[in-house]
């Protein structure tokens, strides 16, 4: 379409003034909503994809508005760009095929999109729909937990979860090493302790430890996270609400601020993205116990731990609490780590075991009672002990209870409280849920806010991308840290049958390991699932130090559905651990030692 003007003022007269073209062009609902971005441009040029090439320029005409310059040199490069021989269209993402939900943009409600939630997943989806045009508000209230915990604006990853976890792992490891390998490398050492252990170096003895140092600085960086969240939202233009809101019709929620004061939202768009609570102790005395929600920010010594539950979370913890010194003892009810591959979860188990930690096996909790400081624990065997700590990781349940769901119907699993949704919308269809809030989601940061940035450009973008679930790679902090994508061994046996699964595998000593005698009973693990008749790789799984930098590239190979001898035909850096996949090449079914051997 040729629609020039002769000065910027004619232009802006026609674009915001006069015709306001613009505003016609936001209000218009193509896409899914994805020209709101229209009402807000205010610069030349403007760009939009015409069903005419009649100069009249009229709205009615607009099928796509594009943007400015930024915006069509993008355009131009994708549609000119030819596809790569291999992409991730080639793995078959679904395409989201959503029900009408009666957004329109000339709506009356008072925000286009209201999110419950401000952890990980509702700030990116925020975010996103702000940068597409979009109003939008964010609802955050934290609730105590029992034993009394808050945190501030970022959800459960910043405050209770990744970020304050892997902090202390790493002090775990700092602890390893200064007792494992620090004088192996000759730091520390005098001549004096050399000449007192006949030449040879010793391991360093228990260091010391402050709980009370190590709490206050994860505690003051997550404050600052949780500051720079806020700054961020009002930077992006998301209005950030710290109230706690509950469902009055499918277009409303019922505000409540600290001070008890009742008010009320409107929205045309709801996104669900409220997370989970740990599932508490239901035994006699259960509310003795903390949880994740409390270990973090603990304001004395925990002592002696008792973790219960064979979770990844309750091994993460009895992990890093061992690594810094703590006696640690774990009730498993079961099996350690259900839902990841039993081989990789036995050889955990016992790296635990000679870690030093306890593990009372095939026993729950029957009754916790306080005796005098402590806390006696009496197991379902008819044994006993007392500890200064029990915390429980036995699951996680959606936090829906008081949401008010049943006002407006949202269809809720009522074995976890979390809510069912295709592609991430709810039974109600201007109601959405994302992260782990939405029933079968795997319960990550990552994919909370992968899939709140895809459904927000779906709604107010254009966008068809469906969320893609396969193959997310993840990392288990024990002290034994496991990177895992894909298949387990055993789903993968399940699901394709043995005859056509091989699975390649090695033990290895990571090169960091090699100069401390104490060390020398640990190994390393990586195995490839391939798929017999195909190559496909279809799971990789690794045991050692780093794991989930290793993991982080080769999940991109996973997702372009890379084959084992595109794995084996890759140079590895030397020396790494990562690198002990490129040379993978005993199966388990051969029987041969799969131990490595030199380089």
């Amino acid at each position: 379409v040729q629609h020039e003007f002769t000065s910027r003022d004619e232009f802006r007269e026609w674009l915001i003034h006069g015709t306001n073209f613009r505003e016609r062009v936001g209000n218009l609902n193509l896409g899914g909503g994805g020209n709101l971005r229209a009402s807000a441009h205010s610069s030349s040029p403007f760009c939009w994809i015409s069903n005419s090439a009649d100069q009249s320029s009229s709205a009615d005409s607009v099928l796509e508005f594009i943007g400015g310059c930024d915006d069509t040199l993008d355009w131009c490069r994708k549609f000119a760009q030819p596809p790569a021989p291999s992409t991730l269209s080639n793995n078959n993402v679904d395409e989201a095929e959503m029900v009408p939900d009666g957004h329109t943009p000339s709506h009356s409600y008072d925000y286009d999109l209201l999110i419950l939630g401000g952890g990980s997943g509702g700030l990116a989806a925020s975010k996103e729909a702000a940068r597409l045009g979009a109003k939008v508000a964010v609802l955050d209230y934290v609730k105590p937990s029992p034993a009394g915990s808050k945190w501030g604006l970022g959800g459960t990853c910043v405050n209770v979860g990744c970020i304050p976890k892997k902090l202390m792992h790493y002090a775990a490891l700092l602890n390893g090493n200064y007792l494992h390998d620090q004088p192996h490398y000759g730091i520390g050492v005098t001549p004096e302790s050399i000449e007192a252990n006949y030449g040879m170096t010793q391991d360093n003895t228990a260091a010391t430890q402050s709980w009370d140092m190590l709490k206050q600085n994860v505690q003051n960086h997550i404050r600052g996270l949780n500051f720079k969240y806020r700054v961020d939202l009002r930077e992006k233009e998301v209005t950030y609400l710290n109230l706690l809101g509950k469902f009055v019709n499918e277009h409303t929620i019922e505000t409540v601020d600290k001070k008890g004061n009742v008010d009320t939202v409107t929205f045309s768009r709801c996104m669900i993205a409220v997370g989970g609570r740990p599932t508490p102790l239901t035994c006699e005395g259960g509310e003795l116990a903390i949880s994740s929600d409390d270990i973090f920010s603990l304001d004395r010594d925990p002592g002696k731990v008792l973790c219960v539950g064979a979770s990844y979370i309750s091994l993460e913890c009895a992990g890093f609490l061992r690594g810094i010194g703590k006696d640690v003892t774990v009730a498993v009810r079961s099996i350690l780590l259900r839902g990841f591959d039993r081989e990789c979860a036995k050889l955990i188990g016992e790296h635990m075991k000679d870690e030093g930690i306890v593990f009372r096996e095939e026993v729950v909790p029957n009754k916790l009672e306080k005796v005098g400081e402590k806390i006696k624990v009496t197991f379902s065997n008819g044994e006993s002990d007392e500890y200064d700590t029990v915390l429980a990781a036995i699951g996680r349940s959606g936090d829906t209870s008081k949401l008010g769901l049943e006002n407006v119907g949202v269809a809720v699993n009522p074995k976890n409280s979390k809510i069912s949704a295709k592609f991430e919308q709810t039974s109600v269809p201007n109601i959405y849920a994302i992260g782990d809030v939405m029933d079968g989601c795997p319960e990550l940061t990552p994919v909370a806010i992968h899939a709140g940035k895809a459904l927000s450009r779906r709604l107010f973008g254009g966008s068809k991308q469906a969320m893609d679930y396969r193959n997310v790679c993840t990392t288990v902090f024990t002290p034994l840290e496991y990177g895992t994508v894909g298949y387990s061994e055993d789903d993968a046996i399940a699901e394709f049958g043995e005859e056509a699964v091989t699975v390649y595998h090695k033990y290895f000593v990571p090169l960091e390991w090699s100069l401390s005698p104490s060390r020398g009973s640990h190994q390393g693990f990586c195995k490839a699932i391939v798929n017999k008749h195909t190559d496909k790789v279809l799971g990789l799984h690794y045991l050692g130090p780093n794991a989930g930098e290793v993991m982080q590239g080769f999940g991109t190979a996973m997702k372009l559905g890379c084959k084992f001898e595109d794995i084996v035909e890759t140079v590895g850096i030397h020396p790494t651990t990562a690198e002990e996949f490129t040379t993978l090449s005993i199966t388990k079914e051969s029987g041969e030692d799969a131990a490595a051997s030199g380089c």
